[in-house]
């Protein structure tokens, strides 16, 4: 009798064991890539993640981390990897037409009900939408805007907040002629796409647009004027020359430590900069919408980015439910400090609007009036070319009507 319950025993050890080595074996391993750059941080997102597992056991979520210049060609270059590539991809606004044309993103427009849809901002839903697909759910709802430092525009007898491109000028000159601040003004125009969504948000403040009669136009009016504020901004001493260097994180260190009057930049600088564990000017930060070039008149640059589903995953469905659990209200919510929200109503919510009524009011305007960068399939190629193209007249080697031909001339070759 002891002898077969020790054999009975052993053998229900061994079933046991047989079962949970099977049920790991069945546990499915997402990959997904994300950015180390603005809105979420990397802490966040594996918060998140680690939320989301608690909630989905059997699935296990690979993260990796690039710098937003990197998350392009590492998308791109994963594609012939297949199964075994990433599930889980961010993407930028500016490629669902590349991303289209080469068929890299799963088309998950029946995974999102209609009635969820409505629920979303119009303007983060188009961020994942391109020629009637949609390539997956958007996460970042971004625009860039203006940060003033309160204490500043106070010391140099400024009373209210730049209501005009003019009026920052005429204010930075005050605040550099009382020594207040050396530069005034810092951008993030390092040879990057963050030099782009600068150079458009000044297009759009400025009436300006990127197409005209069906063809890419560089050389309007408010293209012209956009580059040619940057350009007398630094010959004026208005702007640190190192913004040539700078990318958003830059331009967050550098206003949080009192270095600049007034910056450019995403969502997630607001609090960052409010932070007195991370800031010398909490408390003393103000946001507005980017201004225009009149009173009333907003810029905004579409800088919104989603997750969509890697063409080549083999696991579409727990990619799936990952992705819905990321972008979903209760999630973004929580972590709107850093992201606002691609819910309407998630705006009505205190705990969202707690300590960032400001920035919700920013956003308000904003939001409604954000450019998009040109869609074309060969953005990329694009991009580099008039990010080449503005730095050359940042470092004072050509002329903005030049600079501009020569970006309309590479446009005008695009397939």
């Amino acid at each position: 009798m002891k002898i077969r319950f020790s054999i009975t025993l052993k053998g229900c050890a061994i079933a046991v064991m047989l079962a949970s080595a099977g049920s790991a074996a069945a546990a499915t391993t997402l990959n997904a890539l994300f950015m180390t750059q603005a809105a979420y941080s990397e802490n966040d997102i594996r918060a998140m993640t680690q939320e989301f597992q608690k909630s989905h056991p059997d699935v296990q979520v690979n993260l990796e981390f690039v710098p937003y210049e990197a998350l392009h060609d590492k998308i791109v270059a994963a594609r012939g990897a297949g199964g075994n590539g990433y599930d889980v991809v961010l993407f930028d606004a500016i490629w669902p037409a590349e991303f289209t044309k080469f068929d890299l993103l799963q088309d998950v427009s029946s995974r999102i009900p209609a009635d969820e849809k409505a629920q979303i901002f119009p303007g983060a839903m188009n961020t994942v939408v391109f020629n009637g697909k949609t390539l997956g759910m958007p996460w970042i709802l971004d625009t860039k805007y203006l940060y003033y430092n309160k204490a500043m525009l106070e010391k140099a007898g400024i009373t209210t907040p730049p209501q005009t491109w003019q009026q920052v000028i005429d204010d930075s000159r005050i605040i550099k002629q009382k020594n207040i601040v050396k530069y005034p003004l810092v951008w993030s125009w390092s040879q990057a796409e963050a030099l782009v969504c600068d150079y458009t948000t000044l297009v759009s403040g400025f009436g300006g647009k990127f197409y005209e009669n069906g063809k890419l136009d560089f050389s309007s009016p408010a293209s012209l004027q956009a580059v040619k504020l940057m350009k007398s901004s630094l010959d004026e001493g208005l702007t640190n020359p190192a913004s040539r260097e700078y990318l958003e994180e830059d331009v967050r260190k550098a206003f949080s430590n009192g270095d600049a009057a007034f910056a450019l930049n995403w969502t997630y600088m607001y609090n960052m900069a409010n932070d007195p564990k991370q800031s010398k000017v909490a408390g003393q930060v103000g946001i507005v919408p980017a201004p225009g070039d009149a009173p009333g008149k907003f810029g905004a640059v579409n800088g919104s980015m989603g997750l969509g589903i890697a063409k080549g995953s083999s696991h579409p469905e727990q990619a799936w439910q990952y992705i819905s659990y990321m972008t979903s209200q209760p999630v973004q919510n929580k972590y709107a400090t850093l992201s606002l929200p691609i819910w309407k109503s998630s705006y009505q919510d205190p705990a969202v609007l707690k300590n960032q009524e400001s920035l919700i009011a920013a956003a308000d305007k904003s939001l409604n009036v954000m450019l998009s960068r040109p869609e074309t399939a060969d953005y990329s190629r694009l991009s580099n070319t008039l990010q080449q193209q503005l730095q050359q007249v940042l470092v004072g080697s050509a002329t903005p009507d030049a600079a501009m031909q020569t970006v309309d001339k590479s446009a005008a070759r695009l397939r």
